[in-house]
This record gives C-alpha cells, structure tokens and sequence, in this order.
C-alpha cells in the first residue's frame, strides 16, 4: 500500500488515524502541497481544474434567476417552432435549461477531460522532466532554496540525490504536473465560460446529450450595445442551440465524429519539450501555491504548430467537420429567422465575425491547451447548404447528414456547384438513392462487389466514425427510420 503513496507521505500506523504527512501542518506551502498532491484520476488534475475554472468566475456566476430560467425556456420554445418547417430534423432537445457560467463548466467538464487527456499526457511528461531537472539543481546548482523551503526540509536532505533515486519521486513528479497542467486548462475553461451563451457555441457538443441549454449572462453580454431588443437576441441564439441539439441528436455518428477529429488532432499535438523545461527551471518553488500564477508562467507557446503531414491532415480534417456543422447551423437559423426577426441579419453576421476572429477566451483555450476550435471555412460551407438546399430542397439538403462519406468535402466548400447538382449536374441527384443502389447490389462471388464506390469505402451498413450508419441499428438520422423524442417545450400554433 504505502508503494502507492507520492514521496513523503507515510500510511497511518492503524486504527482509522489519517496518514501522516512528512513536513507537519505548521508548513503552509507543503500542507496546500499536500491536498493538491492528493489526485489520482489521471494525467491532469480536473478537481483542480474545476476549482481553477470556477473561481475565475467570481461568486456571481453561480446562480441563474428562476425568471431567466423562464424566458430561455420560452425562447427555445420558440425556436423549435420556427425551426420544423425548414429542416426535416426533428427536435433534438428533451430538456432545456438556463446555465449560470459556473454550471456551464461542470456541465461540460466531462468532455474537456476526453478531449484534453491526450495533450495532457504529453505536457505532463515535459513538465515532469523540467521539474525533475529543476528540483534536482536546487541546494547544490547555485540556487538558492526560498527561506520558507529550506527551514520545512529536513537537515542534511539532499534533492539531487532524491531526484536520481527514481520511483516514489517520479510518481510525485507526475502528480506535480498533472497539478500544473490542470491549472492550465482550469484557467482557460474559465475564460472560455465567460464568453459564451451556449453548451455548443464552440462546435461541439460539450454539454449532455439532449439538454439544449441558453448562459443568461453570456447572452447578455453578447447583445450589450447591439441596439437590438434583448428577446430578439435570446431567441435568435436559442434557435442556434436548438439548430445544433436537433443535428447531433439525429445524426447518430456525428457526435463521435466531431470528438474523435478533435482527439485525433489533439494526440497529434507537439509539445516542445525544452520550452517546458525552460519554464519548470524558472519557476519559484513557492508559487505551486499559487496555480493562477503557474498558469501565468506556462502560458508561453509550448505547443509546435502542425508540422507533420499526419498532422496537418488531422487539423484539416478538424476545421471541414467544424465548418460544416457550423455552417449547416447557420443557413437554417437564417431559414429560421428570416420573417420573424427584424435583426436576424446583423445578429447572423455578427455570430460569424465572432467566430472568425475567436474571443479572448478562445484564443487563451488555444494558448495554454493547443487547441484552437474555429471554424475556418464557416461563410463558405453556409454557402453551400443554401446553395443545396435551393438545388434539393430541405430534404435534399438533411439527407446529405445521412453517412459522413456523403459529406462535401474541402474542395467542395471552394467550389461547390460540383457537388451540389452531383457528378451529372442534376438537381434531383439523391444520396439516400444512391445508397439503396449500393444496399442492392449484390457481392460478386469470392469478395466483394466491384464496379462502383462501395469498393473504396464502407458500405451504408458499415459503421461510419464512430457509430452505424443509416442502415445499422439506432438510425434516427435523415433517411433513417428512427425518430427522435418530441419537443418537450410543446409547440402552440402560433409564432411567439
């Protein structure tokens, strides 16, 4: 048992007592030390992180008024009323909620903790080595041990030789960094929940499945000095969340598609190792007190850009999918909106140049995370789903989501009347038909049929990324015959 303990700490002598810890409770810096030692659920400590996250907030990020709660209820409402008649999307949402910014990070924290792990693990070995390397200089290197340390140290304790002994020391080590990089991500999914008014404004579905979900205060924000009626700004951005919670609900490989472009990227991400390094050397001792300040001081560019072609495919292959989510969301809250929001125009625009440029909150994610979320190619994809969907109709449009083969690719997005009217140039080209082709056509014998696309990729009930596809069970997309649950905001015959 006590093998398992970090460096330092001794395992109680029996009958219930607490361990005790090497140092004493007169030390303030070992005692924090100590508790933040403490985590054991992997290469980043998200209970830290989480604290990190919601502290940056302040206390009046916590609580959403019950008459908030109301109006965005209603505001979703609306938006899936206005939103049936133009997509064949049902409604994707089974409960909505208002979110107080510190509940948008608990909510979503789940699915930072999938996609950061992979870069965590990386960052948490170069900071390990830097902190190794550092710690093993100080008392013998020509660097002077804070007074604090060296009264708490036991007489004659040499570091560098603990440092090389290995074992106890180096699982430390990784706690350690995983304590670091956790301030690092805890500080940048605070700056992110600041900024944002929804669980999937970023791209990706980050809160629990069929929850569609409003920030009062990111809203309200985001329509300060706009001139434009609060409703109409609330409900504008309730048809984007709506918009979303109906496209990841009933496309059923899409979730994992989206997340796994993102881990795909994220475990292609390069750390430099020496810039890490350089910084764990500089660090003062004493500020592992002060996780703020630490992310202050690793907040430098660690990360390498995408140099790899493996890389740079995967980082392509992040932005399309990105692109092509975001854009479909934004043709149909146009559809949606036009007619009945006198604003929907300059709100559209300003949504786009906003995720253009990315808020400061994005870019402090990209910085201390390596991961940066824009949709790079987002006015050209909208293009594109309007351009299909007046060449095709809604259904033509909705049925493109029915296998990710189907999807436009990047050079459709530069130029799109190819893939709009097919490889025949007619408008009433239909994906779903051309998979029936496929279903139908029987294998020649001693493999495989021959002669058309389904020998260079998966068939219709091949699983695409992530999940079946609309042949295989739970087939609730376009095309499919499933069918998502009813609204729960019960749709009245009028507008709102």
């Amino acid at each position: 048992m006590s093998g398992n303990l970090p460096f330092g700490f001794t395992p109680s002598g029996g009958g219930g007592e607490e361990p005790r810890f090497p140092f004493g409770s007169g030390a303030p810096f070992f005692a924090e030390l100590e508790r933040l030692l403490s985590w054991q659920g992997g290469p980043v400590n998200w209970e830290l992180a989480r604290q990190i996250a919601v502290r940056s907030l302040g206390d009046g990020a916590s609580v959403v008024p019950v008459g908030e709660q109301h109006q965005v209820a209603e505001a979703l409402r609306i938006a899936d009323v206005w939103l049936d008649p133009v997509t064949t999307l049902p409604s994707g949402a089974t409960s909505a909620a208002g979110w107080s910014r510190v509940e948008w990070v608990e909510k979503t924290l789940p699915v930072w903790r999938t996609l950061c792990d992979p870069i965590a693990t990386k960052v948490v070995e170069a900071m390990r080595t830097g902190i190794s390397s550092g710690l093993s200089q100080l008392g013998g290197g020509g660097v002077e041990l804070p007074e604090e340390l060296r009264g708490a140290l036991p007489a004659g304790l040499d570091l560098g030789a603990l440092m090389g002994a290995g074992g106890p020391v180096m699982s430390m080590m990784n706690q350690v960094g995983g304590m670091l990089f956790g301030a690092q991500v805890g500080q940048a999914i605070g700056t992110l929940a600041a900024e944002v008014v929804s669980s999937t404004e970023v791209g990706l579905p980050l809160g629990p499945a069929g929850t569609a979900a409003l920030v009062p205060a990111g809203v309200a924000a985001f329509g300060s000095g706009l001139e434009i009626p609060p409703d109409e700004v609330r409900i504008y951005l309730a048809l984007r969340e709506s918009a979303s919670a109906r496209l990841f609900a009933h496309v059923p490989w899409l979730r994992a598609h989206v997340l796994g472009a993102v881990e795909e990227y994220a475990r292609g991400i390069a750390v430099d190792t020496e810039a890490v390094g350089r910084v764990m050397r500089m660090v003062d001792p004493s500020t592992l007190m002060n996780p703020e300040r630490l992310s202050e001081v690793l907040g430098e560019d660690v990360f390498n850009d995408a140099t790899t072609p493996e890389q740079q495919a995967a980082l392509a292959r992040l932005e399309l999918v990105l692109a092509l989510v975001e854009g479909w969301v934004d043709h149909v809250t146009d559809a949606a909106a036009t007619g009945h929001l006198p604003a929907a125009g300059p709100l559209r625009e300003m949504v786009r140049r906003r995720r253009a440029e990315g808020g400061p909150g994005e870019q402090t994610f990209a910085t201390l995370v390596g991961l940066s979320l824009r949709p790079r190619k987002l006015r050209e994809a909208a293009a594109l789903w309007a351009a299909l969907s007046e060449a095709r109709g809604r259904d033509g449009r909705d049925a493109v989501w029915a296998h990710p083969d189907l999807l436009p690719t990047a050079d459709d997005l530069g130029s799109p009347d190819g893939f709009v009217h097919g490889s025949s140039s007619d408008a009433s080209y239909d994906p779903i038909a051309e998979i029936e082709k496929l279903r139908d056509t029987p294998p020649a014998e001693g493999g495989p049929a021959t002669g058309g696309p389904a020998s260079s990729g998966p068939g219709p009930d091949s699983p695409g990324p992530g999940g079946p596809g609309p042949g295989g069970p739970g087939g609730g997309g376009p095309g499919g015959g499933g069918q998502g649950p009813d609204s729960p905001f019960g749709k009245s015959g009028g507008t709102g």
